[in-house]
């Protein structure tokens, strides 16, 4: 069963926020940073609990996936994955 993989208005506004901030610096590093995080999340249609459960909390439906320094949080759903919030690995979640 293919689950359907959704972005959260947060985890878009995320990217964003990543994609300016590094742009700063590079535009070519920016982009292969964007493209990273959303070719990662891809296979999570097929293979929706492929991410580590995220350290902080014991619930097997929340997950995370790494992109450079970044974390990708995604929560499983019965036929969706909804990525929740890109996240620098430094901060809090």
């Amino acid at each position: 069963m293919a689950y359907r993989v959704v972005w959260s208005p947060r985890a878009l506004a995320d990217v964003e926020a990543i994609a300016s901030y590094i742009a700063a610096d590079s535009s070519l590093y920016a982009n292969a940073v964007v493209r990273r995080i959303v070719t990662l999340t891809r296979p999570l249609a097929r293979f929706p609990l492929s991410g580590r459960k995220v350290p902080e909390y014991d619930d097997e439906n929340l997950r995370e996936l790494i992109a450079y320094s970044y974390r990708i949080i995604y929560t499983v759903g019965p036929d969706q994955v909804t990525i929740a919030a890109v996240i620098h690995g430094r901060r809090m979640l």
